[in-house]
């Protein structure tokens, strides 16, 4: 049994398209973010990092229960438990390349992306355009690698897709203002189309739906995601 740590953001999301895929049996957990739920003990003892997602095992190696928390950790934990979604042995140099080149590029500046335009204070032009065009750049990257191919990685479809996903899922807030977020980049466009017509992927959606998470953006919601903005750490 796999125990899910989740809030329906991009990271989560990979980790609930990777069970769906799957089928393994879990246990899903709500953390709602927005109420400061990451920074409880008992979910620091999970993720000392205090972020979604995270999991446990309970039938870990040689047994023993065992976490597992970052998105790109989690996926490869469970492809490698799982024997699926891994490519062939040939494909190994790759799949470790783009998982990286999501991991450190594309996710992070998506992200701070998402944040400059969407949750800071207005007047950080320098901020925005930096992030918002690393960002692109990132899907120049992959609109560029996947010309011609239907995959990230070799001639299936992996981890690989599934991480990268998460995070062009948010492409209308990663490029805000844009009406086709994804038209300059069709490649990637028609990738991304295909990932998203998957069963798996509806199911996906469903699961982080399945919990009634907070929606107010008030100040113990800032509090919450920026704890500190208010306060250093000590």
């Amino acid at each position: 049994m796999i125990r899910f740590y989740f809030h329906p953001t991009p990271n989560p999301a990979k980790v609930a398209l990777f069970l769906e895929e799957t089928g393994l049996a879990c246990e899903t957990v709500p953390v709602d973010t927005s109420k400061g739920e990451q920074h409880a003990a008992a979910f620091r003892a999970v993720n000392p990092n205090g972020k979604v997602p995270a999991i446990v095992d309970t039938e870990g190696p040689s047994g023993r229960e065992a976490r597992v928390f970052d998105s790109t950790a989690i996926l490869l934990y469970l492809g490698e438990k799982t024997g699926q979604l891994m490519g062939t042995p040939a494909d190994r140099p790759e799949l470790l390349s783009w998982l990286m080149f999501i991991a450190s590029g594309l996710g992070p500046f998506s992200g701070q992306s998402v944040h400059f335009q969407h949750a800071a204070p207005a007047g950080l032009d320098y901020a925005v355009t930096r992030y918002r065009r690393e960002a692109e750049r990132h899907y120049q990257v992959l609109d560029q690698h996947l010309q011609g191919r239907d995959f990230i990685v070799g001639d299936q479809y992996t981890i690989a897709d599934i991480s990268a996903w998460g995070w062009i899922d948010r492409a209308a807030r990663v490029r805000k203002g844009e009406a086709e977020p994804l038209a300059p980049f069709p490649a990637l466009q028609r990738w991304f189309a295909s990932v998203d017509a998957r069963p798996a992927t509806a199911r996906a959606r469903a699961m982080l739906k399945s919990h009634a998470f907070k929606s107010v953006n008030d100040d113990e919601t800032k509090r919450a995601l920026f704890p500190t903005n208010y306060a250093p750490i000590v």
